[in-house]
């Protein structure tokens, strides 16, 4: 697996890596992860890295100018190792993963899959790294045309975004294939509700719990969610909300800002393994995440920690959700405020979403169905 990213560090794409190697080891592949120098390795995937650049530390999501360099050593280490691990497949991660991945096609001699986990283009737009319809603009919508085209086959973490290439890319669609974010519905499930861990983290006892798990950014509609609990906090006082991620000192001082010190708790990163524990503190779960051409798999722990969740309506979220979810039309505070309020009012509305939650992952988005259809694709790839 050629993973271009800071792996392991805590958020959905690298829970996506992971989760999917472990489920192929546990079916018995052998997997080796090729990543940058930041991170940590978790589990028993081993995981190769490339030489280490102090100056370099970011872990969140999101370009930067240093990656080309970064990745040029990601290529000579991936195919250095390579050339003694003797793969069957170069599984790429990312459209940078796939670009990398293309390059050395030749060196590399076994077929290349791409991992596809939403819209190049999209990603850099919500970023706001580049303007749309800019020269920059152009130049990545030809790339990520170039890398899409380039792969022996390419799988999608969503439905939708796989209708997406199939309607831009019609000449792939024989080589592509839908593999839906899923969850290790064995970790990620409902835990005894700690009181000691609510005290720690100064939640008072008689509030419901709004949690939040995810990067801490724009695009992913932390801004909107801080709006949302201000606008809530306007005619009731019966909430807390629970935000894990980071890079979370923008929104502590946002809160302070907005005077919602007393109703807010940030966690900071927060270890994926300590992630189940946290959400079941909740009482109602939310993404406000704005981005309809990325992946959203917060939503699939939520769900398998037996949480009521709160999101934007649309294809990717309710392939994900289905019809145990709380859809929120407009993209605006206040609609999601209503929508949370809702939820709070109606407590048997809560607790019959919560065991539908849990039986929904449990049922349809477990990773031991799921690889399967990897398993699948590979065949197809080294048959």
């Amino acid at each position: 697996m050629l993973a271009p990213t800071p792996y392991f560090a805590d958020r959905g794409c690298h829970v996506r890596i992971y989760e999917e190697a472990r489920a192929l080891k546990d079916r018995g592949h052998e997997v080796l992860i090729v990543t940058y120098h930041l991170g940590r390795d978790v589990g028993d995937i081993p995981v190769v890295r490339i030489p280490n650049f102090p100056w370099y530390r970011k872990l969140s999501a999101g370009p930067s100018w240093h990656k080309p360099y970064l990745d040029i050593f990601l290529l000579y280490k991936a195919l250095a190792v390579a050339a003694k691990f003797k793969p069957d497949i170069i599984h790429a991660h990312l459209h940078e993963g796939a670009f990398l991945a293309a390059l050395a096609h030749r060196s590399f001699k076994v077929p290349i899959l791409f991992d596809c986990q939403g819209s190049l283009c999209g990603e850099l737009l919500d970023h706001g790294f580049m303007k749309k319809d800019g020269l920059l603009h152009r130049f990545f919508t030809k790339l990520e045309a170039w890398i899409t085209r380039s792969a022996a086959h390419v799988v999608t973490s969503s439905t939708p975004t796989a209708e997406i290439l199939r309607r831009d890319f019609p000449e792939i669609s024989s080589r592509l294939t839908p593999l839906t974010d899923a969850v290790d519905t064995d970790i990620f499930q409902p835990l005894p509700h700690d009181t000691t861990l609510r005290r720690t983290l100064g939640i008072p006892a008689d509030k419901r719990l709004i949690v939040y798990l995810g990067a801490m950014t724009a695009y992913q509609g932390v801004d909107l969610l801080l709006d949302a609990a201000l606008e809530l906090s306007r005619t009731r006082a019966d909430f807390h909300l629970l935000l894990m991620g980071y890079p979370e000192e923008t929104y502590v001082d946002k809160a302070r800002q907005q005077g919602l010190t007393e109703l807010v708790t940030f966690t900071g990163k927060l270890d994926y393994a300590q992630a189940p524990h946290y959400l079941s503190l909740g009482d109602i779960a939310v993404s406000p995440k704005l981005s309809a051409t990325e992946a959203n798999g917060k939503l699939l722990n939520y769900l398998a920690c037996g949480l009521p969740c709160v999101a934007f309506d649309n294809r990717i979220n309710r392939e994900i959700l289905m019809d145990v979810g709380c859809y929120v039309r407009e993209r605006e505070a206040a609609a999601f405020a209503r929508e949370i309020g809702h939820l709070l009012d109606h407590p048997e509305k809560r607790n019959v979403l919560a065991a539908n939650s849990r039986d929904h992952a449990v049922n349809n988005h477990s990773w031991s169905a799921r690889i399967a259809t990897l398993e699948q694709v590979y065949a197809t790839l080294v048959g």
